[in-house]
């Protein structure tokens, strides 16, 4: 068996990831509206049906926007922590608020889905590693620093959504206030372009074949910039930036082949249509 994945929307103005098999889906994160998801998944020719369940990362507002509404819509489990729920500033009816335990697996159909804590300036804040068979889709985003166990899941994975926040030069000349700019580079709020590609040079396995990055920011960062950056370093790893304004295609993670082809091919195109970064 193998995932389907695509990001829906990655930026500060919001955050949502598809990652499902050929039954079920969990989204990560849930940051746009509702309406936005179903326009946006309808677009890729994905079903809402297989959706079974959302898992938020973190209380800002650009990862739980659209949550109550599309958990009320569609009857959805939202797994969350009591630290989380308690700072989002909305209530969910009871049968569908659901808690996860760390590292041990949440099991959604023939996905199992694992949470982990990572460092950032929110109240009990976790990445999630979706398993399905001997698959694994890593989404990495809103980290403070490359911690131990981000490096430990990352080398387990198939495909991987990555954070490339900012690129230091630019987030330096930019105009953004002092302490905005230490809030960000501060080891809790996120990762920078060359703290990403560490990542991806020292850590990637051997089998990953996708890397998603994602949650650029819109004045500190260039689409361009950071997919050549990565480009020079991918050795056949397929490079994609997530967008900010749009999906971007679904992407078929399998194991890698015999042949050593490290690329799977990319089965639908894209159709154009509070934190801080």
């Amino acid at each position: 068996m193998s995932l389907f994945i695509t990001s829906l929307n990655s930026g500060s103005n919001g955050n949502c990831y598809y990652i499902g098999n050929d039954r079920e889906a969990v989204l990560v994160d849930a940051g746009i509206s509702c309406r936005e998801i179903e326009k946006r998944m309808k677009r890729l020719g994905l079903s809402m049906q297989k959706v079974k369940a959302v898992f938020v990362s973190h209380e800002h507002t650009d990862h739980i926007k659209g949550i109550p509404t599309l958990a009320k819509k569609y009857q959805l489990p939202v797994y969350i922590t009591a630290a989380t729920l308690f700072n989002c500033g909305f209530i969910l009816d009871d049968h569908l608020a659901s808690t996860f335990v760390v590292n041990e697996p949440v099991i959604i159909g023939n996905l199992a889905v694992i949470a982990f804590p990572k460092v950032h300036d929110a109240s009990d804040p976790y990445s999630f590693i979706i398993t399905c068979d001997k698959i694994k889709v890593g989404v990495f985003t809103d980290i403070g620093i490359p911690c131990k166990e981000v490096i430990k899941h990352f080398k387990q994975c198939h495909a991987a959504f990555l954070e490339a926040n900012y690129d230091e030069e630019m987030l330096n000349a930019g105009n953004y206030p002092y302490y905005l700019k230490k809030r960000i580079t501060g080891g809790k709020g996120h990762l920078s372009n060359k703290q990403a590609l560490g990542v991806f040079k020292e850590h990637k396995p051997a089998y990953m074949t996708h890397l998603l990055l994602s949650h650029l920011s819109k004045n500190n960062n260039c689409p361009q910039v950071v997919e050549k950056l990565f480009n020079e370093h991918a050795d056949g790893v397929e490079i994609i930036v997530a967008s900010r304004f749009e999906e971007t295609a679904v992407f078929h993670i399998k194991e890698k082949n015999n042949s050593n082809v490290r690329r799977s091919k990319q089965i639908f195109a894209p159709q154009l249509s509070f934190s801080f970064g």
